[in-house]
């Protein structure tokens, strides 16, 4: 297997501020990119977590934890976090927390995942392909006015009704079980115009957003993520698009304020003072990454600092 480009690389070394005898994270293990890197920096006391609900990835962590006895991973969901570092015992001493969002490349890749619209495959759409039901199997019993809100929800997607009634119409003569046919469903109702996205990508990720909770694994896992950094720790997230970034943003801005209502009094209890500092401004990747890495083009990063 070739080596998987992490994105943001340099960017996510520089914001973790790796200590060689520090303990860290990696939440979105995939296939591996950010967790060398990281292994790289780390000296022979320090100590790097990993985790991830694809089984493909933790096939290749696994390898990994083998070979460096620094190294060990954990096979679950982001809501799980707090347990898997309570049973590592370093809950509130962990040093960096990373998440890279979304689906990885690789994944993209495989037609037999179902999360590309340019690959015919099964409709299948899980990151834990083992557990849980397909995008095939929910489309096969929600009702229209489901299939839209779900579309407009968590791909703000402004045709979502058209094609919630397209499906609806398709299901009524076949079974609808594979990315193409899905893919063909959308273009049929949604014009494709030069140089814009295509039709099916908003379709596409509501599905797989909402087949896998993406959003609520989020948010309980940054809720957690304060509880486990030490006092002077990083929490680094990379976004690929608005919904996800909007959680990370408000969450790092929110807990970097006081609790409102004690604004202006003198005694300040310590639940009510910030838990997080910003660090720096977002960044994006440099047009050099871009060109060689176009996943990386949507990629937005954020950094906090736990107090």
């Amino acid at each position: 297997m070739g080596r998987h480009l992490p994105v943001l690389s340099a960017e996510v070394l520089d914001a973790l501020a790796i200590r060689e005898q520090g303990v860290y994270l990696d939440a979105t293990f995939g296939r591996g990119g950010h967790s060398r890197e990281i292994l790289s920096r780390l000296g022979s006391s320090g100590r790097l977590y990993a985790m991830d609900r694809d089984p493909e990835a933790i096939a290749v962590a696994r390898e990994l934890e083998d070979a460096d006895p620094r190294f060990q991973v954990f096979y679950g969901p982001f809501s799980d976090i707090a347990r898997f570092m309570g049973e590592a015992g370093v809950a509130g001493r962990i040093d960096g927390i990373l998440f890279d969002l979304g689906v990885s490349s690789p994944q993209f890749d495989d037609p037999s995942r179902g999360f590309s619209f340019s690959h015919d495959g099964p409709l299948d759409m899980r990151m834990d392909n083992g557990t849980g039901q397909t995008a095939a199997e929910w489309l096969a019993h929600a009702d229209e006015r489901e299939i839209a809100l779900v579309l407009r929800r968590y791909g703000e997607e402004p045709r979502a009704r058209r094609i919630a009634a397209a499906i609806a119409a398709f299901r009524g003569g076949a079974a609808l079980t594979r990315t193409g046919q899905l893919a063909e469903i959308v273009c049929s109702v949604v014009p494709r115009r030069p140089r814009a996205h295509h039709p099916a990508t908003r379709t596409f990720q509501a599905l797989r957003i909402f087949i896998n909770r993406e959003l609520d694994e989020l948010r309980d896992a940054l809720a957690a993520t304060l509880d486990l950094l030490s006092s002077g720790g990083r929490l680094v997230v990379i976004s690929f698009h608005s919904l996800e970034d909007r959680i990370v943003k408000r969450f790092m801005r929110d807990h970097a304020r006081p609790d409102p209502v004690y604004a202006g009094l003198p005694d300040m209890p310590p639940s009510a003072r910030p838990s997080l500092a910003l660090v720096a401004k977002p960044s994006k990747a440099q047009s050099a990454e871009v060109e060689s890495n176009p996943r990386s083009r949507s990629a937005i990063l954020r950094v906090a600092e736990r107090l």
